[in-house]
């Protein structure tokens, strides 16, 4: 399993909605980041969404990957048939052969059965490519299966979050036996879970990997006799600061401990 950076692992740097710093990090600065860190796999999720940039800059992205060794991902949301069509034209362009989708988006939310024929059709278009379906807050972990196995393709998986799954009331020894035959992409993203104050109450935060409840040798554990997921990208909820500076600088300090945790575990060729 390939190690990997993500847009999502620098939230803060790319640009949060009513928090864009001044300068932005683009996909230039991805990787240069990873080819700091010595990383050869980045995922450009939808907080830098690719279908709005023009085919030059596409092609620019795809050259200074090649440039530099780093194997693309990309990541959407939206799942509707338009947007996998585009976002499979875009992997093609730019060399990556996965595409992970977050179904939902602003007020667009599709029942299960327009999920399924959604990805029915979506078949058709992902010649080379996986779709990997994430998991996130509106669906539980076996209604996200029944999904994925009722469209029949192998092209067709998970992308598993460690945390999303909170939001639907799963975690993760839940969310594992159900989805591990699926698993095609990780995304790594450690918490901690802690009462509030005044006792009502719990507080979800996130934290560099290794320093939090992931864990993350039993998942690797449980997903090695099925052998389909082939890369794991670092992703972080980094709480603000005061000022987004700080934040920035707090973020990029847990990409580092978090990188530190990760590299034993995980192939960086």
């Amino acid at each position: 399993m390939k190690l990997g950076l993500s847009s999502y692992t620098y939230g803060w740097a790319v640009g949060v909605q009513g928090h864009e710093p001044a300068h932005r990090l683009d996909e230039n600065g991805l990787l240069a980041h990873a080819r700091y860190h010595g990383i050869r796999l980045l995922q450009i999720g939808d907080n830098l969404p690719l279908h709005t940039f023009d085919s030059a800059r596409l092609d620019r992205l795809a050259k200074r990957a090649a440039e530099n060794g780093v194997q693309l991902e990309i990541g959407a949301r939206r799942l509707t048939i338009e947007r996998v069509s585009e976002y499979a034209a875009i992997a093609r362009r730019i060399g990556a052969t996965l595409v992970r989708f977050v179904i939902d988006d602003a007020e667009f939310f599709p029942s299960v059965d327009e999920v399924v024929a959604t990805l029915r059709m979506a078949i058709p278009f992902l010649d080379g490519i996986t779709l990997c379906i994430e998991n996130h807050d509106r669906f539980p972990a076996a209604v996200l299966r029944g999904m994925i196995e009722g469209a029949g393709s192998e092209r067709i998986g998970v992308c598993l979050d460690t945390a999303n799954s909170l939001g639907a009331g799963e975690g993760l020894a839940t969310v594992i036996p159900i989805l591990a035959p699926l698993v095609l992409n990780l995304h790594i993203k450690d918490f901690q879970i802690a009462r509030v104050p005044y006792l009502m109450g719990f507080q979800i935060t996130g934290c560099p990997a290794g320093r939090g409840m992931m864990d993350l040798p039993s998942l690797l554990h449980e997903l090695a006799p099925f052998n389909r997921c082939k890369s794991a990208v670092l992703e972080l909820w980094t709480p603000p600061e005061p000022q987004l500076a700080d934040t920035i600088s707090k973020e990029s300090a847990w990409a580092v401990e978090s990188l530190d945790y990760l590299r034993p575990f995980f192939s960086q060729s």
